[in-house]
C-alpha cells in the first residue's frame, strides 16, 4: 500500500533529508588516502548523536555500522571496519540514513578518493546523472516505471550495466515502504504516481555487465565481473509543482 503524505508530513521528512545531506557533504570532506571506513562511520554516528537522531542503518536486520561504504567494485551495503583504508584512485559510495522524530531520510553518493581515471570519473558523472533524468519523471500523473525506464535509457547508452537485484523504495515512517521504485522498465507502466508521494531513487551502476553477488559477509554486494560501480540516491517528494529533492546537503547541489 502506498502512503500519501500530507504537506506537514513532507515538511518533517524535509528535516530529516536535509540532516542526511549535511553528513553526506561533511562525509565527502574528509574523504582522502589513508582514511579508514571506520573513521568515517564513527564520525556519522558522533554526528547522529549531535543533532538528536538515530541512524537509519544501524541495527537494521543487523546491519553494524551507520554508513554503506562500498569500495571500487562493491555495489552496496559494504560493512565499515577500521582495517578498510581507502587508496588514491579509489571510487567510494556512501548510503546513509537517519530517523528523525519518526521519520526517515535516505541518501547515497559516490565519491573519488584523491585523483582517479577518467574512466572512474566518467561512471560517477553518467550514474549522477542518470539519477536526475529519474527525478525529473517523478511527476503527478506519470507512471512509476518512466523513472526506471529514463535510468535505463540514460546509462545504457554508455554501454554501463544498470543493477536489477537492488531497487529504490517508498519511504515515510518506515525506511522501505511501497512501491518498489527498479532503475530499469517499461514506460508508461506500473502505478500512476500521485502529490504525496515520497520516493527514494537509487540507482546502482555498474561499468561492466549488471549482474552482482553478495559476499560471504551476507552484506557486501559486488559486480559478478568485478568491473567498477557506482551509486547515487536522492529521497524525493511528488509534488503539484513537480519533484522536490528532500537530501540536498549545504551546497543545495545533488
Amino acid at each position: 500500500m502506498i502512503h500519501l503524505k500530507s504537506p506537514k508530513e513532507i515538511e518533517a521528512m524535509r528535516v530529516a533529508g536535509g540532516m542526511v545531506g549535511m553528513v553526506l557533504d561533511e562525509i565527502g570532506e574528509r574523504i582522502k588516502p589513508g582514511v579508514t571506513t571506520g573513521e568515517l562511520d564513527d564520525y556519522a554516528f558522533e554526528r547522529c548523536k549531535e543533532m538528536g537522531v538515530k541512524p537509519a542503518f544501524k541495527g537494521y536486520h543487523g546491519f553494524p555500522g551507520c554508513l554503506c561504504i562500498s569500495i571500487n567494485e562493491e555495489v552496496v551495503h559494504g560493512i565499515p571496519s577500521p582495517k578498510r583504508v581507502l587508496n588514491e584512485g579509489d571510487i567510494v559510495g556512501f548510503d546513509f540514513g537517519v530517523i528523525a522524530d519518526g521519520w526517515f531520510g535516505d541518501s547515497a553518493r559516490t565519491f573519488a578518493v584523491g585523483q582517479i581515471s577518467p574512466e572512474a570519473q566518467k561512471l560517477l558523472d553518467v550514474t549522477k546523472e542518470s539519477l536526475m533524468r529519474g527525478i525529473d519523471q517523478a511527476r503527478e500523473g506519470k507512471r512509476l516505471f518512466d523513472i526506471g525506464h529514463a535510468i535505463q535509457n540514460y546509462v545504457e547508452g554508455f554501454g554501463y550495466g544498470v543493477v536489477r537485484e537492488f531497487v529504490g523504495h517508498g519511504i515515510g515512517r518506515a525506511l522501505h515502504e511501497d512501491p518498489q521504485v527498479p532503475n530499469f522498465g517499461t514506460p508508461g507502466k506500473g502505478p500512476r504516481l500521485k502529490a504525496g508521494m515520497v520516493l527514494a531513487i537509487e540507482p546502482m551502476v555498474n561499468a561492466g555487465g549488471e549482474g552482482v553477488k553478495v559476499l560471504k559477509d551476507g552484506w557486501t554486494a559486488v559486480t559478478l565481473d568485478r568491473s567498477l560501480s557506482a551509486h547515487f540516491e536522492h529521497t524525493i517528494a511528488i509534488t503539484s509543482e513537480g519533484p522536490e529533492i528532500l537530501t540536498l546537503g549545504k551546497a543545495k547541489a545533488g
